[in-house]
């Protein structure tokens, strides 16, 4: 890992930064990764696709996250070198089957699907005999969520019933997943969806050894004060026993905004301030993707290295770089009324759907990674706990 600054000020007047910062906290993965494992009985997958970066894999391998939901080639290679001896599960519904079969040669032998096509598509490619795991990805209401992301994939009741029929006697172990919406703001919609699932496993007549309540747990936004994760666990963990079947199923959850939303802030230069208009180096086509379109705040300061700023604030409509009119930030946000040419505005709570995507539009859309050791906004976890238990 590279020099750890003590503050963004520090970062900046040393590293001169003539592209947008992605700034690490490793501190907040941590604390968020012990949050999880603490309150939680299950075993706790990480969504790489949150976010892809080396030290974030190697952060929370070493905080004890061992298992990765992996959606791609590329995310296995990731995982294997960033965190050695993990295990993997290929958590995408829909695979071809080049990707089946490298990931089957692999050792990985978890595979989710919501189709009989998807289903026999793995039977065929990993062989009947196989030691397969198979996770029936359901499609459940995603109200409660601040971005839903229901629709493209999640078998239907029906569709339930008979695909845990097909694929029991194929599978070594069989699950149940689901996903409840990202930034799920609703503490009960894990366990009314565990509810819902155990009904239908009843219905089938047939047993499970998974259940896989998914991803969506929030963390804190400016406006949006979440449930605290003891709870979500709590309401989950009753459902989980109340679960009708002889041997209660195993529990699984794949977070992945919460894990590193907090654990990464953007450091964006200010390249024109013309009015109450600001045009940076980043924006909708970069790291700032979430700040774009998602309809919600993030927390943000001015950072000026060698001087200080007004104390009033001014609402200003921010532009990335490129030259689609579409670059721009979805909110006003209020900065300093004196901000000018060469500051820097960090972005918090960024860890989430930044870095991850970027893209290289126009020519711009690159980053560089530094790390700093402070904690600049509230966090949802306990950091000075999971800190005194990781150290």
């Amino acid at each position: 890992m590279d020099k750890m600054f003590a503050s963004p000020w520090d970062l900046v007047r040393s590293m001169k930064p003539t592209l947008p910062v992605a700034c690490g906290r490793p501190h907040l993965v941590s604390a968020a990764a012990f949050a999880f494992t603490s309150a939680f009985r299950g075993d706790v997958l990480y969504a790489v696709k949150a976010n892809p970066s080396p030290w974030v894999i190697e952060t929370l391998f070493a905080s004890g996250i061992t298992h990765f939901d992996v959606a791609s080639l590329p995310e296995m290679e990731l995982v294997k070198r960033y965190a050695p001896g993990a295990e993997m599960s290929f958590m995408h519904p829909v695979k071809s089957r080049h990707a089946i079969a490298s990931a089957y040669a692999q050792g990985i032998r978890t595979f989710s699907f919501d189709c009989a096509e998807e289903l026999f598509k793995i039977r065929d490619v990993c062989g009947e005999d196989s030691d397969l795991t198979l996770m029936l990805r359901v499609d459940v209401s995603n109200r409660g969520a601040e971005l839903p992301i229901d629709g493209k994939f999640g078998a239907k009741h029906a569709q339930v019933i008979e695909l845990l029929k097909a694929a029991r006697p194929l599978a070594a172990r069989l699950g149940l997943c689901f996903h409840p919406g990202s930034q799920c703001m609703d503490p009960d919609a894990w366990a009314s969806h565990c509810d819902m699932l155990g009904r239908w496993v009843v219905e089938a007549g047939t047993d499970i050894d998974i259940l896989d309540v998914g991803g969506g747990f929030p963390v804190n936004y400016p406006g949006k004060t979440p449930p605290s994760l003891d709870v979500i666990a709590a309401a989950t963990h009753a459902a989980l026993d109340r679960f009708p079947q002889a041997f209660k199923p195993e529990l699984w959850l794949e977070p992945g905004r919460a894990l590193v939303a907090e654990g990464t802030s953007m450091l964006v230069q200010v390249d024109l301030v013309r009015g109450n208009e600001v045009f940076m180096n980043d924006g909708a086509f970069g790291t700032l993707y979430d700040a774009v379109h998602c309809d919600w705040a993030f927390p943000v300061r001015l950072i000026r290295p060698d001087s200080d700023h007004a104390e009033r604030l001014k609402a200003f409509t921010c532009y990335g770089p490129t030259c689609d009119s579409v670059d721009k930030l979805s909110h006003a946000i209020f900065l300093p009324e004196d901000i000018q040419e060469g500051d820097f505005i960090e972005f918090g709570t960024m860890g989430a759907y930044g870095v991850a995507m970027q893209s290289r539009f126009n020519g711009y859309g690159e980053s560089v990674t530094a790390f700093a050791s402070d904690t600049p906004w509230s966090s949802y976890f306990d950091t000075k706990e999971a800190l005194s238990i990781t150290a």
